[in-house]
């Protein structure tokens, strides 16, 4: 950084310091944004074939590196390394692919047909220009290609801020990306914390759109600091969640805890669509809870090759988390596995299961992003319904069954951005994903993204038409 400010993540694993990365500030920014900036100029009219080759070289590059990237990636985040190379890092390739298709394809505008027939009408779609993203460190690679490749795709340039716990992967991703042959001040990005390196991104006169992806609370001051920007810049939220899963009485009960272990427990609950209240129907609920149980205790702890569950990201996650499940035994909800931390070192949490969760307690209310499962009962499909709605978020949902018509019914009703029936967590790069309500607005993957990175404008002129 330019006044020479650094700190020092940990890995969360071991609780020892990992890196001393640089600590950027507004200073910083500047520069990013001016370099942005000024490769704006020419990038934006590069060909869409030539945006598409760089992006599968960047892609293929990842592939050659795969398991360097998942290494440090679970070094920095705690993540197993298997899950890292396997998922994450997998995924993020497969995003890259999957954009690098529509560099050449996805910029199409319309011809109008207008009442005066002496004119011509026309809109094109326009990058929109110098890109301002702030990412997340549940996810640290996945977030940076699913903001990345959308916006290459479009022309845009792009400066990021790396989450200040997970900072690592990003910096490696710059050098992957200079390596594929992007010209300089296309891809910036700045490691650093929000109250300095994100907020000057929000407030930047320079930047015309600004993406983030992390908790409710930090996405309503993004939008309310981007507002004060004098380019008023757009804004995309993918924000947290307290996603509900109803489990019908019609469900299959293994396929059924299939589902609710993977929505609850992927990435050790730091999900921000993580099934956190799962509503079961009181004739299946109990022998619903002793599966759920039977598959969280197999869950096997630690960071090595064929682990499932790593540590929380850092003290303060691990100690809120540790709050959480307090608080769910001091309110009465039966902790039926685990609620405690694992071993002595590391920020493990066990695997935890909680049954008779009510719906005014602090558990059943709040985002935990930890390993806590909530089980609750319901009687009806109706009442399901309203309990899943009322809440604040609206990021996803998830439904188990075998009445395809009941559960279509069910989809129709819940306020959620996503719905999965009959299974839960799938990233596939050509599925759109975003929130209602306090879960944010926007869609991220797929070909709605574009729509992040884009300016339509209208252009029209006059014609002369020639008589027969």
């Amino acid at each position: 950084s330019k006044r020479g400010a650094a700190y020092h993540p940990i890995t969360p694993a071991t609780e020892e310091v990992l890196a001393t990365v640089q600590a950027a500030d507004k200073a910083d920014v500047d520069c990013a944004v001016a370099a942005a900036k000024k490769a704006l100029f020419t990038w934006r009219d590069v060909p869409g074939s030539t945006r598409r080759d760089l992006l599968l070289k960047l892609a293929n590059l990842m592939a050659e590196h795969q398991q360097e990237l998942a290494e440090w990636e679970s070094r920095d985040n705690g993540k197993p390394v298997s899950v890292a190379r396997d998922v994450d890092v997998a995924l993020a390739i497969e995003h890259f692919r999957y954009f690098a298709g529509w560099a050449d394809k996805g910029m199409q505008g319309k011809t109008i047909p207008v009442s005066n027939t002496d004119s011509f009408a026309m809109t094109v779609h326009e990058p929109i220009g110098v890109v301002g993203c702030i990412i997340p460190w549940n996810f640290p690679i996945v977030m940076l290609a699913w903001k990345w490749a959308p916006l290459i795709a479009c022309g845009c340039t792009c400066v990021m801020k790396s989450s200040e716990k997970t900072p690592l992967t990003a910096l490696m991703m710059c050098d992957l990306a200079l390596k594929a042959g992007f010209p300089p001040g296309v891809l910036n990005v700045v490691s650093g914390f929000g109250d300095t390196a994100g907020e000057a991104i929000c407030r930047h006169p320079d930047i015309g759109k600004v993406c983030f992806t992390g908790s409710s609370a930090v996405g309503h001051k993004i939008a309310e600091t981007a507002a004060k920007s004098p380019q008023l810049p757009r804004v995309t939220l993918e924000l947290g969640g307290k996603s509900p899963l109803i489990v019908c009485e019609d469900a299959d009960l293994d396929e059924a805890a299939a589902v609710a272990h993977i929505g609850l427990f992927l990435n050790h609950g730091q999900c921000c669509c993580a099934s956190s209240r799962i509503l079961v129907h009181e004739s299946v609920h109990d022998e619903f809870v002793k599966k759920c149980v039977a598959k969280a205790k197999a869950v096997k702890l630690g960071t090595e090759e064929g682990k499932d569950q790593g540590p929380q990201v850092d003290k303060i996650q691990f100690d809120k988390v540790m709050g959480y499940i307090q608080s769910g035994k001091d309110e009465g909800a039966k902790c039926v596995l685990g609620g405690a931390r694992a071993g002595k070192k590391g920020y493990f949490v066990q695997p935890t299961v909680f049954a008779d969760v009510k719906d005014h307690m602090k558990i059943a209310k709040e985002e935990i992003f930890g390993p806590v499962m909530q089980l609750m009962k319901f009687s009806t499909v109706e009442e399901a319904v309203e309990r899943a709605n009322a809440t604040d978020y609206g990021l996803a949902a998830g439904i188990c069954g075998t009445d395809i018509s009941k559960m279509m019914g069910i989809a129709k009703r819940l306020n959620a951005g996503t719905v999965w029936i009959n299974c839960y967590d799938d990233f596939d790069a050509a599925i759109p994903f975003g929130g209602f309500k306090a879960s944010g607005y926007g869609r991220e993957k797929s070909e709605y993204a574009l729509a992040n990175f884009t300016e339509v404008k209208t252009i029209q002129f006059p014609t002369v038409n020639f008589q027969a």
